[in-house]
């Protein structure tokens, strides 16, 4: 059995990647795409901060240009990781929308919208699907959930409890791959996304006022709040069940939005509190955290980006767009 790496190994990588910091958007940065003069203006921010060239009026020349700096981003990572396992578990969650998005194509050419960052090359995965008609080119995890998937949406015709099949062995493979690094940090924010995608559930579901038979279909297991817990306890208010976990916040926003009160508030909160639990690395001098938390904060980035500039083109002055704009690592 490989040994695993100890902190000091992460001592040049942890240095490289706070001089990488540098490069990211930050609240300077996010101010100054708000209030650049242009559209055009804007977009050059984020070509001085290492993004290449693009067309600012293209919502496809935006995701391009993300894309090519999440490429360099895990290629570099990837080049000095002592444990690359720690990037596997943030390039899982690029499988599974490839198979989503496959799997609801039914056959149509949707290589334009797949993701190339995950484990599973894109093109690769879309050519042997489309060859066999089958997933056992896979991993037993995802081949078993992308089958079962398939078999969901062709029986029901919903491609959201298609979906929902992937999303739960996500978060299963995602939890059992940060248990494997044997990096507690790593398990508590995984931990912290489950919980956040639970809280989700659990408000959605109040506000629809849909049965609790429901809401035991949609709540994934690992998080903090144990899915019998929410279950018990969700008709008394979600605000309660969360209120010792690093959602608390995000859940008092929740209660309120269950009954009526703002949705883009509340899950903004949910956001900010798995931002904050990978923030806490910027108190590590060196080690797993550090790159942990680099990952993080650029695909917070490349959020920001995405909101500031479609608010921009569509003609929303900053105070709104910064209203929608999740909290800066930096």
């Amino acid at each position: 059995m490989a040994k695993k790496p100890k902190d000091t190994d992460y001592l040049f990588l942890s240095a490289s990647i706070r001089s990488r910091e540098r490069n990211l958007l930050g609240r300077s940065g996010i101010d100054r795409m708000l209030h650049a003069a242009t559209v055009a203006e804007s977009a050059q921010v984020l070509n001085e901060l290492g993004y290449p060239p693009f067309d600012p009026n293209s919502e496809s020349g935006l995701n391009a240009a993300i894309a090519q700096v999440r490429t360099d981003m895990f290629r570099e990572l990837e080049q000095q990781m002592p444990d690359k396992g720690i990037l596997d578990v943030f390039k899982l969650k690029y499988d599974y929308h490839n198979l989503k998005t496959i799997i609801k194509s039914r056959g149509a050419d949707v290589r334009s919208l797949l993701l190339d960052a995950g484990r599973v090359r894109a093109e690769d995965l879309a050519a042997k699907y489309q060859q066999t008609g089958k997933w056992d080119f896979l991993p037993p995890v995802p081949a078993q959930a992308a089958a079962e998937a398939t078999r969901v949406l062709a029986e029901t015709g919903d491609p959201q409890r298609s979906d929902f099949v992937l999303d739960r062995a996500c978060f299963a493979e995602m939890q059992d791959m940060a248990k494997a690094t044997g990096c507690e940090f790593l398990v508590s924010y995984v931990r912290t996304l489950i919980d956040a995608a639970n809280l989700r559930s659990a408000v959605r579901t109040l506000r629809m006022r849909r049965p609790g038979t429901f809401l035991q279909q949609v709540l994934f297991e690992g998080g903090a709040v144990s899915v019998s817990r929410i279950l018990a306890g969700v008709n008394d208010g979600v605000a309660e069940l969360y209120r010792a976990t690093p959602l608390a916040q995000a859940a008092e926003l929740g209660q309120e939005a269950a009954s009526g009160g703002s949705l883009i508030a509340f899950e903004k909160a949910c956001d900010n509190a798995v931002l904050a639990s990978a923030a806490a690395s910027r108190s590590v001098p060196f080690g797993p955290e550090v790159p942990i938390g680099y990952v993080v904060a650029r695909e917070n980035d490349f959020t920001s980006a995405r909101i500031i500039l479609s608010g921009r083109l569509a003609g929303l002055d900053a105070d709104t767009i910064r209203e929608r704009l999740r909290d800066s690592y930096v």
